[in-house]
């Protein structure tokens, strides 16, 4: 696929992307930044948090993953689905009888200023991170494509991705993020729909699908496994409330709806969908890699090495193997999944650090001086992200999808054991070490994470760092519990 035809693809979709953006964000006030003044449809805000947590990563790394992993990464989706329910009929109705605009002031209605700023620095972390290296795939898969060949350098690209990101953000923040993201699902969801049909059409079908092991979906047999079922599943139910339910990035959107009836719809009408679309990215892995096999295509660069899972899409979608529009539908799935998760980011990086740490609220400030304050704080969070992905390339050796987990198990995991205790216990903590108890948290895990193996007979751990680093902050906090009081 010549760079030109990318070059063309992405300038129209962009062209329409930042269209919808300006249309959905003129006269947004600061209200409508920060919350779209409560008043999204719930079935828009729906569909647009298809795309949201389907990321570029997914995109690229799950359809990856079937040859190691086959299809065990549904085990994890299927926890996914019961998170949500918790979060739809736990999380939301507390969010909206508190009228929270950011979801972390929850903290300090519940424990104290210094348990509300370490979970706002917490999310800082968590999101900017986690945003980073969702953003560097986009970046990589792009040099790839596109800027290499016509000479642009890597840290160019960034600064042009991030610029873009911007432009479509900074208008309406929240407002302009719901209606940009359906217009990223509807493409990411038309762009893996099809690339499943032209394959299909290629001559490659399902005739070995039961046999293969890039197709088998449960794993119960080896607890040592890191594909194993409970690990999987229960990583999963903890994971998705962690990123999703105390995430100000996906709540923020969430709770644009009218109430929070409207935001419990949304998120089981998104969840749902969510899972059958992952079930498609995990089939046309499978297709993929059966199509490689039929044909005699060697998964491997020009140096011999083999291909990485991440980039097994990538390259023969905008090969020569298949018709022109599969490599444009990938490329316009791709960009749009990866500007989901990066628009929605910076808006909430935005509205958090905006709020809850520089503390600009209409209780302190007018509207002129929140709008000025958040202006330099929406170009600051860009350049911030423009740089931590130039840092995740330098440093970038894994799956990219395991890291962005692996990241989210130590930087979530004090948010969980936060809330868990807050919402289900009513006693006061001394709030003031609440901060040594949520750096003492992710210690602890990584020391239980590297030394698993030789402590318990061989037991390696996955996505249930999460789990850990929660336990953790939670026994912390018990310890912190003032005698006979109660918040």
């Amino acid at each position: 696929m010549s760079p030109i035809i990318i070059l063309i693809t992405i300038v129209c979709y962009f062209a329409l992307l930042l269209g919808i953006s300006w249309a959905a964000g003129r006269n947004a006030d600061n209200a409508g930044f920060f919350s779209g003044n409560r008043q999204s449809n719930w079935l828009v805000v729906a569909m647009s948090t298809i795309g949201a947590p389907i990321s570029a990563v997914t995109f690229v790394s799950v359809p990856g993953m079937v040859a190691n992993a086959g299809m065990s990464y549904m085990q994890m989706t299927l926890g996914f689905l019961v998170g949500q329910l918790i979060i739809a009929y736990v999380l939301i109705p507390l969010y909206y009888k508190m009228n929270l605009t950011s979801i972390y002031e929850y903290l300090n209605q519940r424990f104290g200023i210094a348990s509300y700023k370490t979970g706002a620095w917490f999310f800082f972390l968590s999101k900017s991170t986690g945003a980073a290296v969702r953003l560097f795939i986009v970046c990589a898969v792009l040099q790839l494509l596109l800027f290499t060949p016509i000479g642009i350098p890597f840290w160019l690209n960034v600064i042009l991705t991030m610029l873009i990101v911007y432009l479509f953000t900074f208008r309406g923040g929240v407002k302009s993020v719901v209606w940009t993201d359906l217009l990223k699902t509807a493409c990411l969801l038309l762009s893996v729909i099809l690339s499943i049909v032209f394959i299909l059409r290629s001559g490659v079908g399902f005739d070995d699908y039961q046999e293969s092991p890039m197709t088998r979906m449960f794993f119960f047999d080896d607890i040592n496994d890191g594909r194993y079922f409970w690990k999987q599943f229960l990583a999963g139910v903890f994971v998705v409330i962690a990123t999703t339910g105390l995430d100000q990035d996906m709540m923020q959107r969430t709770l644009s709806c009218k109430n929070y009836r409207d935001s419990q719809k949304n998120l089981i009408a998104g969840a749902t969908v969510q899972t059958v679309v992952i079930y498609l990215f995990l089939v046309l892995g499978y297709l993929l890699y059966a199509f490689a096999a039929k044909e005699g295509v060697s998964l491997a660069g020009a140096d011999g090495t083999p291909l990485k899972g991440d980039d097994v899409f990538p390259f023969l979608a905008t090969g020569e193997w298949f018709p022109a529009v599969v490599g444009v539908l990938f490329v316009v799935g791709f960009i749009a999944a990866g500007n989901s998760a990066a628009g929605s980011a910076l808006t909430a990086l935005t509205t958090s650090f905006t709020i809850d740490i520089l503390n600009r609220t209409t209780l302190n400030a007018n509207e002129e001086q929140i709008k000025t304050t958040r202006s330099i704080v929406h170009v600051g969070m860009a350049v911030l992200m423009a740089a931590m992905i130039y840092v995740v390339y330098l440093l970038n050796d894994d799956s990219v999808i395991q890291t962005v987990y692996k990241v989210a198990s130590y930087t979530y995991g004090p948010l969980l054991g936060l809330f868990f205790f807050g919402i289900f216990t009513k006693r006061a903590v001394r709030d003031r070490w609440v901060p040594l108890v949520c750096i003492i948290a992710p210690l602890l895990t990584f020391a239980l994470d590297i030394n698993s193996q030789t402590w318990f007979n061989g037991y390696t751990f996955s996505h249930e760092r999460l789990i850990f680093n929660a336990l953790f902050t939670i026994i912390g906090l018990c310890c912190l519990m003032k005698k006979n009081k109660q918040a």
